[in-house]
């Protein structure tokens, strides 16, 4: 399913901060999204989500040819977009199994029936090296940077959504958990999928290698290229932008 951002302008509390964004994730394919904090990259996401505190002012979102820009965020997700957040909220009293079991249900409209919904956790699990006790603990209660990061891509192996957006993933893991998270990305792409990776780093990226990479700088795309581009920003920064 392939995601359109057409011309798109938005505002928070009256401020622009995307001036003109486009960009196409086409079906297969892998795009990176770099750029100085501040830049809109986080905004983006959240518009593309539906997020209700920022207006888009101008600009389309198209799925799949569909004009979405005026929809919920829970009938984007229904639709097949995922967010994995920056900073997920803790939910206390709600385990993830409950809450992945409640999600899946919404979005198919209909429960799964339990055995099918058991040998689906456990194969989504086995991907991330997750085992059992983890569906029983409260969502993001009390986890390591690295464990709220597992849940998140846990929720979209197990949602399976065509279109993730990746905020910042990589921040704050250690080697282990950077290269398990890789793993679950590149599980769930296929020819179908496409994903939207936010990041400041490359080392995510030497993992789950991008096909397209666009630079944000001011809310505007100022930059796009293939992969090499990542290792141009490694060596120079960004300031070579203003070059």
């Amino acid at each position: 399913m392939k995601l359109e951002i057409i011309d798109l302008h938005a505002s928070v509390e009256g401020k622009e901060i995307l001036q003109g964004v486009s960009i196409t994730l086409e079906e297969g394919t892998i795009t990176a999204l770099m750029g100085p904090n501040g830049s809109g990259k986080s905004t983006l996401a959240n518009v593309i989500m539906g997020h209700p505190k920022y207006e888009v002012t101008s600009g389309k979102i198209l799925l799949d040819g569909e004009d979405i820009t005026e929809l919920g965020a829970d009938e984007r997700a229904r639709k097949g977009l995922f967010l994995s957040f920056q900073y997920p909220k803790e939910v206390n009293g709600v385990t993830i199994g409950t809450f992945l079991q409640s999600a899946l249900t919404a979005k198919l409209g209909e429960a799964m029936l339990p055995d099918e919904f058991s040998s689906l956790l456990g194969e989504k699990m086995k991907i991330l090296g997750i085992d059992e006790a983890f569906l029983h603990r409260y969502l993001n209660e009390v986890f390591s940077g690295g464990e709220k990061k597992k849940a998140e891509i846990l929720q979209m192996l197990v949602l399976d959504p065509f279109v993730v957006m990746l905020d910042e993933t990589d921040s704050g893991l250690d080697i282990d958990a950077l290269r398990i998270v890789a793993e679950g990305v590149n599980a769930f792409m296929n020819e179908k999928k496409s994903a939207l990776i936010i990041t400041h780093y490359k080392r995510i990226l030497d993992h789950v290698k991008p096909d397209k990479v666009i630079i944000l700088k001011d809310g505007k795309i100022v930059q796009e290229g293939n992969g090499d581009l990542v290792d141009t920003l490694e060596e120079k920064g960004y300031a070579w932008l203003e070059e």
